[in-house]
């Protein structure tokens, strides 16, 4: 793959949210190669160090600037299900045998 196509992919995986299978199978490439790729590619950009992100300390060391927050619940909740009854799988366990 030319070194555009790399990029490309990559940023279509985290763009889009789709499985490696998908995107691979998009750019004619394997899930594993579409892996590796992204991979290689998120290294190469890390190295280059124009990509990476401020810390934390870095954020707040402006108190200037307004921060902004996102908020997501992310708790499970439970289900409920019906409760079975031993009574009622037993009674036709016997009539289907009888």
């Amino acid at each position: 793959m030319c070194p555009e196509d790399k990029v490309l992919l990559m940023l279509s995986y985290y763009r889009e949210y789709r499985t490696l299978e998908h995107i691979g199978f998009d750019f004619g490439v394997s899930e594993a190669t579409a892996s590796r790729v992204v991979r290689e590619v998120e290294k190469v950009l890390i190295q280059s160090g124009k990509f990476s992100l401020p810390g934390k300390k870095a954020l707040y060391a402006n108190e200037g600037a307004a921060l902004e927050y996102v908020v997501i619940d992310a708790m499970e909740c439970s289900v409920e299900r019906p409760k079975k009854s031993n009574t009622a799988a037993t009674a036709a366990r016997k009539s289907a045998t009888a």
